[in-house]
């Protein structure tokens, strides 16, 4: 048996942190969005695009790989779930202003469907339903890339730092 190789390679993520600190959340993504800023290190690991952002609401897209396959040979529920944490809480983040940060107080996940690599790209869609002063609430869908299919939904509630 031939082993395979996933390498990847990421920036050091502190000269983007310390730029991003006057950003709001919106500003930061659209700057990774459009590689101002390099992603974080496990977008790179991923390989998580950006395709669109606004106040409240963005959407990732990332292709299945077969390093990601667990024993029965779909897609693991981790992967599916970082893809889902990652769409919701950064749609929370887009939604707040400079200086305040967020942190994931619970993430549900619903598997609705195996995802198998030959389903082709991704499109995880974040959306908050509230922003609160110390809590906000998002959900999120992980569909194929064209939205015909839906593969998984989640729920979040974040704690809000200001």
């Amino acid at each position: 048996m031939k082993a395979r190789e996933h390498r990847f390679s990421w920036s050091d993520p502190l000269p983007a942190l310390e730029a991003s600190a006057g950003m709001s959340g919106e500003e930061l993504w659209r700057a990774i969005a459009d590689g101002t800023l390099p992603r974080p290190p496990v977008g790179e690991l991923m390989d998580f695009d950006i395709e669109h952002v606004e106040p409240g609401r963005i959407v990732f897209t990332a292709e299945p790989a077969e390093w990601m396959l667990n024993p029965i040979g779909s897609v693991h529920g981790g992967m599916i779930a970082t893809m889902l944490d990652t769409c919701v809480g950064c749609a929370v983040h887009t939604a707040l202003p400079a200086g305040a940060g967020y942190t994931t107080l619970e993430l549900k996940v619903n598997y609705v469907r195996a995802v198998q690599p030959d389903l082709g790209r991704l499109r995880a869609i974040g959306e908050v339903i509230h922003l609160g002063g110390r809590t906000a609430t998002a959900e999120g869908r992980l569909v194929t890339e064209a939205g015909e299919i839906l593969c998984a939904h989640a729920t979040t509630t974040c704690l809000v730092f200001r």
